[in-house]
């Protein structure tokens, strides 16, 4: 009894999700896509990470593994844990998998009107989750479906929860995929590309939604996404991925004015500034990224990299701590290194 009444009262780890080593890739005619080589990360519990990167880094493959999403086949997880509140997601059975998607774990897809059932209105939707997870009747799921979309935002939800997918704006969809992945008041949200598709206007009102949700229900939240902007307006720590790999991971301040990696430096200064001089000439990074089905020997980044140096095109290079919390796996940050570049950039992304 005393133990139990020890266990009940140990106060609960700070980390709700943590990725170690995950492996996934593709089995396909032309030969093995290796997606994901190696990613680990943790997520606090009640904290806002974002997972940036060029389209085809990996980043959605890994929370799709989280979910237990990866189409098998052609997909397989070749090794890795994801543990979330201490329990290996991979290690559970589909059936106990379904009692996590949507309960514990919701999911915003980054294309809502393939998110979305075509053939059932969005009302009906979003009370399935509830009628299946928290044991309402219909009568109750509908009505609070109504509340939900009241919730997200969406004016008159008592007649737009009647209606279809295709009769909503794509900024509406996107809302009511929102609803649907709250419905059950989620621990974890993870959202992916929510503003993709969408005008500026529209963007702003999701981010500023998705703040204030994340704050009124406690949650935490993954989000992927390309867009750095949409990064600092929500994050408080970010993981940069590249051809399947975590090449820098720490809190938001010390990626955007701090960052180690050539690849994480580049990303920024690709994004325009509004300090920046009238006639401002975006970087961009030359090149293009390897061939997962073969990857490169050493850092995947070498051959678009200004820095590269012998043992970047032959080693890969290891993850090296250039503060408390903040990592970067590049050869020029390596204790070994006899010749590193100044440790102390500009604001803002200064050159290295």
């Amino acid at each position: 009894m005393a133990v139990a009444q020890a266990i009940q009262n140990e106060p609960a780890s700070d980390v709700l999700l943590s990725i170690q080593d995950l492996k996934v890739s593709f089995h396909t005619y032309a030969g093995t896509v290796h997606a994901v080589r190696g990613v680990s990360f943790d997520l606090k519990r009640h904290g806002a990470l974002a997972v940036v990167g060029e389209s085809g880094c990996g980043k959605t493959v890994t929370v799709q593994a989280v979910m237990r999403l990866t189409p098998m086949p052609p997909g397989r997880i070749d090794g890795g844990k994801v543990l979330f509140n201490g329990r290996d997601i991979l290690a559970l059975s589909e059936k106990e998998m379904q009692s996590i998607r949507g309960k514990e774990i919701g999911m915003v897809f980054q294309d809502p009107m393939t998110g979305l059932n075509p053939t059932m209105t969005v009302g009906r939707q979003i009370a399935e989750g509830l009628i299946k997870h928290q044991g309402l009747s219909g009568r109750e799921a509908w009505k609070r479906a109504i509340e939900l979309l009241r919730m997200v935002e969406i004016p008159n939800p008592d007649i737009r929860a009647k209606q279809y997918p295709h009769q909503f704006s794509g900024g509406m969809r996107q809302r009511a995929m929102m609803a649907i992945a709250l419905a059950c008041q989620p621990e974890l949200l993870i959202a992916d590309e929510p503003t993709t598709s969408l005008d500026v206007t529209i963007q702003a009102q999701i981010l500023d939604l998705l703040k204030d949700l994340r704050q009124k229900l406690g949650m935490s939240l993954i989000l992927i996404t390309h867009n750095l902007g949409v990064v600092a307006r929500l994050a408080e720590d970010i993981v940069v991925m590249y051809a399947g790999k975590v090449v820098e991971k720490g809190r938001a301040s010390d990626i955007f004015y701090r960052s180690r990696h050539p690849y994480t430096r580049d990303l920024l200064r690709s994004v325009p500034r509004l300090d920046a001089p009238e006639r401002q000439t975006l970087a961009s990074i030359p090149g293009t990224p390897p061939d997962l089905f073969v990857p490169p020997p050493g850092c995947a980044f070498a051959p678009r990299c200004r820095y590269t140096m012998k043992i970047c095109t032959e080693v890969e290079p290891e993850m090296t701590e250039a503060r408390p919390g903040h990592f970067a796996a590049c050869w020029l940050w390596h204790p070994d290194n006899p010749n590193p570049p100044v440790r102390d950039f500009k604001e803002g992304g200064g050159d290295l």
